[in-house]
């Protein structure tokens, strides 16, 4: 594995354990209000959500899998002169700011005010955006992908999209105005 391609993996592994850290510590320090970080979604979307986060979180491994080891960084081109080093850019940016969800939601739950949920909305934004420039990235990879592994990445990375920009930034957004810290509150935001 080449230097460029352990610093990736370094990036993923750190960052996915702030990311998982930072959920396990919301549900152990705050048992009794995981129900709030669905808000006002519907019982019976849940599960759909569920399913969608194992599915996004394949797609995501699918994608990293390609990256670290099926493509040269030394090689590799990105259309609009980026290398190998973009990643590290849409990796950092979906990690950091997915590791700081948990806490800033637990933070709009229990205090609720208009400055903190517009916060979680713009962390949700930059992981949506770099999501979708992950599939950008994989699309006009050069030389150009081809074999089944590369298809996967580019279907998991897809579908890790769509989930990031449709069931989170948008959905869930959309949906999430009930807040409970013994009240009830509703935020909007135009």
């Amino acid at each position: 594995m080449e230097a460029q391609s352990i610093i990736l993996l370094v990036i993923n592994v750190v960052g996915g354990i702030a990311v998982i850290g930072s959920y396990i510590h919301g549900f152990i320090t705050q048992p009794d209000k995981r129900g709030a970080l669905w808000g006002g979604i519907p019982q019976s979307i849940c599960t759909v959500y569920g399913v969608s986060i194992i599915l996004a979180a394949l797609g995501y491994f699918a994608s990293i899998y390609y990256i670290l080891f099926r493509i040269i960084p030394g090689d590799v081109h990105i259309t609009g002169g980026f290398g190998y080093s973009i990643f590290y850019i849409i990796f950092l940016g979906m990690l950091l700011p997915s590791s700081l969800w948990m806490p800033l939601t637990y933070s709009v739950v229990n205090k609720p005010n208009i400055s903190k949920w517009i916060v979680v909305r713009i962390v949700l934004v930059i992981v949506g955006f770099l999501s979708c420039a992950l599939v950008w990235a994989l699309l006009n990879i050069q030389p150009n992908g081809n074999g089944l592994v590369y298809w996967f990445a580019i279907a998991g990375s897809a579908y890790f999209a769509f989930h990031t920009v449709v069931l989170d930034m948008i959905i869930w957004s959309a949906l999430f105005k009930k807040v409970t810290a013994g009240y009830r509150y509703y935020l909007s935001v135009i």
